[in-house]
């Protein structure tokens, strides 16, 4: 497989009759506040959707705008967020396995095949490849890439409005010179996850 060809591996699935094929992948697993996202995604058989990549290789508004193509055309897609809390509770490898099993759960239809970005099987109850580099190899994967990618930065746009002064707008809770500056001026937030910052306490 060509690693430039998106869509080789799902043609090559269907070549072998499996038609209902859904790409998972996760984003927000890195920051220090906010919830990790992650998504479920089944595109129909001969989709190509121009310049559809990895989310972390495309601009905030491209990614904005395969969102909204993805959306549209997808034959079933989904998304689940796990809080912070329960990052803090039961560790982040196990609230992203978390999220990718609730996305799936939430679909309207049950792929028959599910294509899982890393090298983590969450235990879906359906078949199920775990693909390193899914999001840069796989039109499925990427898809959900930036499907998760979207949802959680929309959701840490709105958390600068709640929590003025931290920059989540900018940085999306990621461990920036910034966001480390205005933690040591002004603590945690309800968002902070404190299991990654012990050292500013639990206030």
């Amino acid at each position: 497989m060509k690693s430039n060809d998106l869509y080789s591996r799902e043609n090559e699935l269907r070549q072998n009759g499996i038609r209902l094929i859904c790409g998972i992948d996760e984003a927000g697993r890195g920051p220090l506040a906010g919830p990790v996202c992650a998504a479920a995604c089944v595109l129909p058989a001969g989709l190509e959707i121009p310049g559809l990549n990895d989310s972390k290789k495309l601009s905030e508004k491209r990614r904005e705008e395969l969102y909204a193509q993805i959306t549209a055309q997808a034959l079933a897609w989904a998304v689940c967020l796990v809080d912070e809390k329960t990052i803090d509770e039961i560790n982040i490898l196990q609230a992203t396995l978390r999220a990718m099993r609730g996305a799936v759960s939430r679909l309207s239809l049950t792929p028959e095949l599910c294509l899982v970005d890393g090298n983590r099987d969450p235990d879906l109850g359906l078949p199920t490849q775990t693909v390193v580099k899914g999001d840069a190899s796989c039109a499925c994967v990427a898809a959900a890439s930036i499907l998760a990618k979207v949802t959680r930065d929309r959701l840490m746009r709105e958390y600068d409005v709640l929590y003025p002064g931290y920059g989540f707008a900018v940085h999306k809770g990621y461990g920036t010179k910034a966001h480390y500056a205005a933690l040591d001026e002004l603590g945690l937030c309800p968002i902070h996850r404190r299991s990654f910052l012990k050292r500013y306490g639990s206030a």
